[in-house]
């Protein structure tokens, strides 16, 4: 990936960026560099995926980019905001405010109804919420019927919905979704891809999701490739068979 220049005037039509951001992890001998001077644009109203093998930098690219992950140096922007010099209540507002997450494990709160779990992050943030946006967001996850029952009476792919659901009912700037369909069969993952391809395509929402499925990548508009800590390429409508061949280049032959 070439350099980018950048000198603080955000681009229009990206939501987030990275500019040669560099994260380890430990120090000394043991330290290990993450990520090496990696810069990413994420565009507004997009499906963004970001895929590579085991211990290829991610995870850690989505989480510097949403401000989880503090980095060594570069520069991370939400907007127009650098997110790098803000301090950490500033950091944690934004956030709250302009940021969704959705996760592998659901993170759903066992004692609140599904309904109370999708509002959570208005309630916290004391914003009333949008009734006839959080209407649209519950028929189009088809949670009407269960929105008083409790996690524990949801089947996986029912609290994976209303986990994006709980991410969407803000109207975040970007949803930032980290193996999404990680823990759920295939019937349940296409429902959640297909819900949150919808969320952009129809809505203009932009999601960045981390995942190592071909069949979730394909769901996308664009795919950008890690490896060892970098951008090693990128690819525009994906299908799953393109993905699996390009995935397949990563594996290197046994030693013999």
């Amino acid at each position: 990936m070439t350099e980018t220049a950048y000198v603080g005037e955000h681009a229009a039509g990206v939501a987030a960026r990275a500019v040669n951001v560099t994260k380890t992890f430990g120090k000394g001998e043991t330290a290990v560099t993450a990520l090496h001077e990696v810069s990413a644009d994420i565009e507004q109203g997009r499906f963004t995926a970001i895929m590579g093998p085991s211990g290829s930098g991610k995870s850690t690219l989505m989480h510097s980019m949403a401000g989880l992950d503090v980095i060594d140096s570069g520069e991370v922007w939400i907007g127009d905001v650098e997110l790098t010099s803000l301090k950490e209540k500033e950091l944690t507002q934004v956030r709250r405010d302009r940021l969704g997450f959705i996760f592998q494990s659901f993170n759903l709160i066992p004692t609140l109804t599904a309904e109370e779990n999708i509002l959570l992050p208005l309630a916290i943030a004391g914003r009333k919420p949008d009734q006839a946006w959080v209407d649209r967001i519950i028929d189009t996850t088809g949670l009407r019927n269960r929105l008083t029952h409790r996690p524990n009476e949801l089947s996986g792919g029912q609290q994976q919905r209303v986990a994006c659901a709980r991410a969407l009912a803000s109207r975040p700037e970007i949803i930032f979704a980290d193996e999404p369909t990680g823990n759920l069969d295939s019937k349940a993952s296409e429902e959640v891809l297909n819900f949150l391809q919808r969320s952009v395509r129809e809505d203009g929402q932009t999601i960045v999701m981390v995942t190592h499925e071909p069949s979730a990548a394909a769901h996308t508009d664009r795919v950008l490739f890690l490896a060892d800590g970098e951008i090693v390429d990128e690819m525009a409508n994906p299908t799953a068979d393109r993905v699996l061949e390009r995935l397949k280049a990563f594996e290197m032959p046994a030693a013999v």
